[in-house]
């Protein structure tokens, strides 16, 4: 079995900003050292000892719910995992300048959140069952970039039948079936 190539990846939270507490206390104890002031050896210990400890639990939950992970067979979003098989489409960004909002900006966002977590952006997915899903991500333009080459190749390589008539691209209707393009009317 081969191990799937990762083609985007955010983590969702990093394990050093549990350190951040410690440092900060650690200064502190320094500068009070330095300035012959009285020296809260305790209380500084705690304070560091129990910010790290809530910082600890808020990198899990980060990880756990709110990582993304991108390989050439699936598109993880939190703890949901969505084959790359099921994605017909990747539907265009929002554009901000139109006072409509988008069909797939309602849609249910994958992981198990209610909504698209915040500091995220939602990328919108439409499924070969022809439902609507939103993607995440901080990076969403480098997750889009990345979407796009994943699933572009799997769409070129389904056969007519495999896709259903929502994902089938509309004809002009100044083109024939043959490719011609039909002049109109002057």
């Amino acid at each position: 079995m081969t191990t799937p190539v990762v083609l985007f990846a955010e983590p969702g939270a990093r394990w050093r900003s549990v350190a951040y507490g410690p440092v900060l206390c650690a200064i502190v104890l320094i500068v009070e050292l330095v300035s012959s002031s009285p020296v809260h050896w305790f209380a500084l210990i705690f304070c560091g000892a129990l910010v790290a400890g809530f910082v600890a639990l808020q990198v899990v939950a980060g990880q756990r719910h709110v990582s993304v992970e991108l390989t050439d067979t699936t598109l993880r979003e939190g703890a949901e995992t969505v084959p790359l098989s099921t994605i017909a489409d990747i539907l265009p960004e929002r554009d901000d300048n139109s006072w409509d909002d988008e069909d797939w900006e309602s849609a249910r966002a994958l992981g198990e959140l209610s909504g698209v977590p915040r500091r995220r952006t939602g990328i919108g997915l439409r499924l070969r069952d022809g439902g609507l899903v939103q993607a995440w991500a901080r990076d969403h333009r480098g997750l889009r970039a990345a979407l796009v080459s994943a699933v572009s190749p799997r769409a070129e390589s389904a056969t007519p039948g495999d896709l259903d008539a929502s994902a089938q691209p509309e004809m002009s209707p100044n083109v024939e079936p043959s490719g011609k393009i039909e002049k109109s009317g002057d």
